[in-house]
Formats: structure tokens, C-alpha cells, sequence
């Protein structure tokens, strides 16, 4: 080991020693625990808050400055920092951050404001740098185990709710299913290429020696793991009952930040060790997408709960953005999904947050008839709530409309129309739905009189995030230079 090594993993390596740290002080700072309580009542949750708060915006900061031109490659290329893995790991620092402001109240009103989940959060948040940086088959694999366990735990938190107990149940399930599916890819892949570096692997799938049917049954396999944990249609089916099952500050966990962890995971696989064999997992994508807009979108329509229907809105959502992994080896695609994806997220915590500013102590904003008539309660509320609808609806001038004209001009330029003439009139369908929230919340009468009780710090995030929405569809430019940048600077190495 070098110390260009652990330089190079520095920023994981404070996360991961935080988030032990706080393991400790948890356990030290309550004698009086027993098994079965030990983290349940335990002393300094705000300060372990704070401590993480702190630790999450100085490591967003510190990915953003890690930006490099050439590549550095760690542990025998096991670890790679790269202009990407530097974007995507400081918007994830960032989309956890933004994710626990959202969440506090909203769990300390249904007492699983705790260290442990705190902690957990933090543990699935190295698994997403772990996977977002990883050059090699066995490192991708354990960031994905990383990620996966923790959210696995955080999902079954609220013990006393047989919901989120049978949520948790279905997501170990298909996730270990889903896990099970990529391992056993990536051992065919070993097995024809002798090899579990990406590098070495992009070289030897592409000799004419080597057995192309071992590596086209290892590509479905990969793909369909992935599929799974992207949660596109037809490997969709834990999506809903989870977002649903779960409490809205652990769906947004869900929601958020590991979607980027497994673009890049995608990216890693399909691009950077898999580019010649496009012909065997381009039309597996294609399927993949199409499925995953029809079926998210027209199911979307049949539902009232906002959570299962921002569920089936995420499918369409990661069907859009797969779309620009289809051309083969060109910038402007990747970074037009790259695009997507983090502005996506961005507006995912956006509407996450909404619902939990409106949730109180014993009652949890889930339904349509919830949001009736919000305009009359806080008109300045019900307008960003429109902002993020009108978002995720690709309506303009917000930034969803400027993450999905990106990827039909990458699918026309491409050459695949048909594909561009599905995705707008899939959107068309699915518009229906956000603009019926939009409806809800502007011309229904009020249920509900209670006030707002949401924390001013988390209403204060909620106007910038909504703001900045808006703004970053007026003035995409930067925002698209960046992600351009970071894929050209990455594509090149």
C-alpha cells in the first residue's frame, strides 16, 4: 500500500471512521441498555446529527475539489478517483445531507430520530462511493453489499408497523435475488475472461478467442441485476411496495443518493468493460426502457397514494435515463443521462421533503386528498410543490424539461427516433398524473386545518431546493457543462 493509496480514498476513509466513531460514543453513552434497546433512547443524537451534518457538506466540498483531469488509479486499479467519480460522490454527500435536514423532525415526531439510523445512513453512503469509484468487478460488488445492507436495516426500523416490516422483508428478498443475479454474472465474466479488472476485461471481451456465449449469457445476468437494483420494469416490483411500506424519511434515503451509485455502477459495467459487446446488452436496454415508460407511467395514473405514485413515477424516470446509454462511446449521451440523473435526484428530495414538512406527529401526508387545497394554507408551499410536479412532468422552464429534451436529442442524433417518439408520449401520459397533484393542490377544498409544523430550517431547504429547480431550467448550461465535462474528461482517460 501507498500513500497515493489511502490519499486517493481519504474523503471515504473520514466517512467511514465517522460513522464508527458515533457507533462508539452510541454505546458508551448508554449504561443502560440492554439488548434489546440499545440504540432505541440513546443520548447525543443531536450531536451525532450535527457531527454528520458537518462531516456530509465538508466531504461534498472535498469530491468537488477532487476533481481531476487524468485519472488516479488506487490498490492495484481495485479504486479509481476520476472527474465523474468526483461529481457523483459530492452530489451524493450533498443529496444525504439535504435528505437528513428533510428528515429530522419527521422522525423525532415518530421517535427513530436515533443514532443507529444515523449511522446506517452514513455506512450506505460509503457503499455509494465504494461502487461510484470502483475499476474492479470485486470492488463494485462489495460497494453494492455495502449499500444494500444498511438500507436493508434503516427499512425495517419502525418495528412496530407490520408495513414497513413486510417492506423490508420484500426489498431483502429481491435485493439479495437481484445480488445473486450480478454475482453470478460476474463469475461467468471471470470464468471467459480470466480477469476482474475492468480494463483488463474491456481488452478481452473484445478478442475473437474467447468464448461469446459464456459472455452473452454473463451480460444478461449483469444486466438484469442491474436492472433490479435500478428499479426498472420488469424487475420493478419491491419499488412500490417499499416507497409505500417504508417511512417517507427512509424512502427518500432510497429514492435519492443511490440512484447515482447505480448509474455509475451501470456506466462502470456496460462502458468500461463491456463497450464491445453492445451489441448483446444494447437491445436488453432498449426493452428495459420502453417497459419501464409505459408501465411506470400508466400505473402512476391508477394511483392516490403520493408515495406509490412517485414510485412508479421512478421507474419511468430511470427508463428515461438509461435512454442515453444507448449510443455507443458518445460524450454528449452519457452526459445527457449523467444530467438526468442528478437533477432527478435533486427534485426527488424536493418532493420527498414536501410530504414530510406536511406530516406531523401522528398523521403522515401520503394521499392525494392530504395535499387538498395547500394553496390556501401556504400559497408560497403549494407553488414550489408545483415547481418540483412541473419538474418531474418535464413541463418548462424547469429543469426536468431540460433533463429530458437532452436525451431526445441524443436518442435522435443517434438515429433512434422511434425510441424519442415513445419517451414524448410516454411523458404525455405521464404528465397527467403530476398535474393532477397540481389540481389537488391549487382548486380542492382543504382537509386538513392543522398547521404547518415543519422545522424552519427544513422549509428554508425546501424553497432553494425548489428554487433552484426552477433556475437550473432557466440556466441549464452550467449544470450540463459540468456533467459534459466530467464524462469527456472520463471517457478520455
Amino acid at each position: 500500500m501507498q500513500a497515493i493509496d489511502l490519499i486517493a480514498m481519504l474523503p471515504e476513509l473520514v466517512l467511514l471512521s465517522v460513522a464508527c466513531l458515533l457507533l462508539l460514543t452510541a454505546f458508551m453513552n448508554e449504561p443502560q441498555a440492554n439488548d434489546d434497546d440499545i440504540f432505541y433512547t440513546p443520548r447525543g443524537t443531536g450531536l451525532a446529527y450535527n457531527v454528520t451534518l458537518a462531516t456530509l457538506i465538508g466531504l461534498s466540498a472535498a469530491f468537488g475539489l477532487q476533481a481531476v483531469d487524468q485519472p488516479i488509479h488506487a490498490f492495484n486499479n481495485l479504486f479509481v478517483v476520476d472527474a465523474l467519480s468526483s461529481l457523483l460522490k459530492s452530489v451524493s454527500c450533498l443529496a444525504v445531507f439535504i435528505s437528513l435536514i428533510y428528515s429530522k423532525k419527521y422522525l423525532m415526531d415518530r421517535g427513530l430520530f436515533r443514532v443507529d439510523f444515523i449511522v446506517l445512513t452514513l455506512l450506505a453512503l460509503v457503499g455509494q462511493c465504494i461502487m461510484i469509484s470502483g475499476s474492479n468487478l470485486l470492488t463494485l460488488y462489495l460497494g453494492l453489499e455495502l449499500l444494500a445492507l444498511p438500507t436493508y436495516a434503516i427499512v425495517a426500523m419502525r418495528r412496530d408497523s407490520a408495513l414497513s416490516a413486510e417492506s423490508a422483508m420484500k426489498y431483502f428478498i429481491l435485493g439479495a435475488l437481484a445480488s445473486g443475479f450480478l454475482l453470478y454474472g460476474i463469475s461467468m465474466l471471470y470464468g471467459a475472461t480470466g480477469s476482474l479488472d475492468l480494463d483488463e476485461i474491456l481488452k478481452a471481451v473484445g478478442d475473437d478467442r474467447i468464448n461469446k456465449l459464456v459472455l452473452a449469457f454473463a451480460v444478461v445476468f449483469i444486466v438484469s441485476g442491474l436492472a433490479f437494483k435500478l428499479g426498472v420494469a420488469p424487475f420493478h416490483m419491491w419499488v412500490p411496495d417499499v416507497y409505500q411500506g417504508a417511512p417517507t424519511a427512509i424512502t427518500l434515503m432510497i429514492a435519492g443518493a443511490p440512484k447515482l451509485a447505480v448509474f455509475a455502477l451501470m456506466y462502470r459495467l456496460l462502458v468500461g468493460g463491456l463497450l464491445p459487446l453492445t451489441q448483446d446488452w444494447q437491445p436488453m436496454i432498449m426493452i428495459l426502457a420502453v417497459l419501464s415508460l409505459v408501465i411506470g407511467n400508466l400505473t402512476a395514473i391508477a394511483q392516490t397514494n403520493i408515495k406509490r405514485m412517485l414510485a412508479y413515477s421512478t421507474i419511468s424516470h430511470m427508463g428515461f435515463m438509461i435512454l442515453g446509454m444507448l449510443s455507443i462511446f458518445d460524450e454528449h449521451a452519457y452526459s445527457a443521462a449523467l444530467f438526468y440523473a442528478v437533477t432527478y435526484v435533486l427534485t426527488t428530495l424536493g418532493s420527498f421533503g414536501l410530504l414530510m414538512i406536511l406530516s406531523r406527529q401522528g398523521y403522515e401526508c401520503e394521499t392525494l386528498d392530504d395535499l387538498k387545497g395547500l394553496n390556501r394554507r401556504n400559497p408560497w408551499m403549494a407553488f414550489m410543490g408545483l415547481v418540483l410536479m412541473f419538474s418531474l412532468a418535464g413541463i418548462p422552464p424547469t429543469v426536468g424539461f431540460a433533463a429530458k429534451l437532452s436525451i431526445l436529442e441524443t436518442l435522435v442524433d443517434g438515429g433512434y427516433l422511434y425510441l424519442a417518439i415513445i419517451a414524448v408520449l410516454t411523458s404525455l401520459v405521464g404528465a397527467f398524473y403530476y398535474l393532477r397533484v397540481v389540481k389537488v393542490m391549487y382548486f380542492d377544498e382543504p382537509t386538513q386545518t392543522a398547521p404547518i409544523e415543519g422545522g424552519g430550517v427544513a422549509k428554508t431547504l425546501f424553497t432553494l431546493n425548489g428554487l433552484f429547480v426552477l433556475l437550473c431550467g432557466i440556466y441549464p448550461a452550467t449544470l450540463m457543462a459540468l456533467c459534459l465535462s466530467a464524462m469527456s474528461k472520463t471517457l478520455l482517460s
